[in-house]
């Protein structure tokens, strides 16, 4: 299509014409839990070719299609429901990872409305085994504090996960519980008796310092990555959840996507003339490397502006909604309550197949 990008138009299902989107990365989703509660809406809206996205801020409804689309970044507490939908991403050539929030609250009913440890462990290694290492990263996210729970503990559940996902994933990404943040965490943390305890910086700095030790001392090797953190943690990486590496390394075959993302796939082996010997050529540090003697690097710089100044993400369209994920933890910052959420999860069941995620 060759009109510019904000002339783009699309066909809606009842035959009008509306103009749209068309996101070559789409992030599903941090306002709620695609993966867990609307795949089949969303893989529907994905063979439709776009959904409706209601803007939380104005009420204005807008479209997003799907035709330019290489890659998707998920988001779950539970994605086991993407397993039924894995192949057609196959077939349609369009690359997926994703972040798997795995955390540990079980008996400090944090998050009632998760499955069982086990099961969500058990869905872990399922879904490595059909995407490859490296395709779903481990989040344990938010550290909380609280009078239940304090730093040692929180340790003790992530050794416990992290020993029983060695050989699964490659990167631990954490983010201390910023509640003070959020005032409607708090007043839900408060309402439901929830003593927490804010962290502060010398916190950080132990909690990190023990869980570098702990890392390796368990000879896990993970690589330990903060989630919009701005503080400095010795052995702790910043992290880019929408990693435009990360997407090179898992996607590299779509031209598409390579254009889009500014990167350049570099053989590393060279032939001066047809008669000289075969040299293989320097690697540069911030190389991405692939398979068959190649290497990729980025020449463009895809950060999205848009986010937190510690966000280390790249460019993408979310087309998640707020007040939509009956998963109704505590701390919850995506519901401004539970009964909203509930309201909107029931509405989306009378009408599924709608345009947007709510099925208004």
């Amino acid at each position: 299509m060759n009109k510019k990008q904000d002339d783009r138009t699309i066909i809606l299902n009842n035959g009008e014409i509306a103009k749209a989107t068309f996101p070559v990365v789409v992030s599903a989703s941090r306002s709620t839990d695609i993966p867990a509660f609307y795949s089949d809406w969303f893989f529907e809206r994905l063979r439709k070719g776009y959904s409706a996205w209601t803007n939380p801020f104005n009420g204005k409804k807008s479209y997003v299609s799907y035709e330019d689309t290489q890659f998707i970044v998920f988001w779950s507490k539970n994605p086991r429901p993407l397993l039924n939908h894995i192949d057609y991403l196959k077939e349609k050539g369009i690359g997926c990872y994703i972040q798997y929030t795995l955390n540990d609250y079980e008996n400090e009913g944090l998050e009632q409305g998760v499955l069982r440890l086990k099961e969500r462990i058990d869905t872990f290694k399922l879904l490595v085994a059909k995407l490859g290492m490296g395709a779903v990263v481990w989040r344990f996210d938010p550290l909380i504090l609280t009078d239940k729970i304090d730093i040692d503990k929180l340790l003790k559940k992530i050794e416990h996960i992290g020993d029983q996902l060695q050989g699964y994933t490659e990167k631990l990404v954490f983010s201390f519980a910023d509640i003070l943040l959020y005032r409607k965490v708090k007043a839900n943390l408060e309402r439901n008796h929830i003593n927490y305890i804010d962290w502060t910086k010398d916190q950080m700095l132990e909690f990190a310092e023990k869980l570098v030790h702990l890392n390796k001392a368990k000879g896990w090797n993970y690589i330990l990555a903060t989630c919009g953190e701005s503080a400095d943690l010795d052995g702790v990486v910043h992290n880019h959840c929408i990693d435009d590496r990360l997407m090179v390394r898992l996607g590299y075959k779509s031209k598409e996507l390579m254009k889009f993302l500014g990167a350049e796939i570099i053989d590393t082996r060279q032939q001066s003339d047809l008669f000289a010997e075969i040299e293989p050529l320097e690697i540069p540090a911030n190389a991405i490397l692939l398979d068959n003697n190649r290497y990729a690097v980025i020449n463009k710089n895809n950060k999205d502006k848009g986010q937190r100044i510690a966000c280390g993400c790249m460019k993408s369209k979310d087309i998640g909604e707020y007040n939509t994920c009956p998963h109704l933890c505590e701390y919850c910052y995506a519901n401004s309550s539970k009964e909203s959420a509930i309201a909107n999860w029931k509405c989306h069941k009378t009408n599924p197949w709608s345009e947007t995620i709510t099925g208004k």
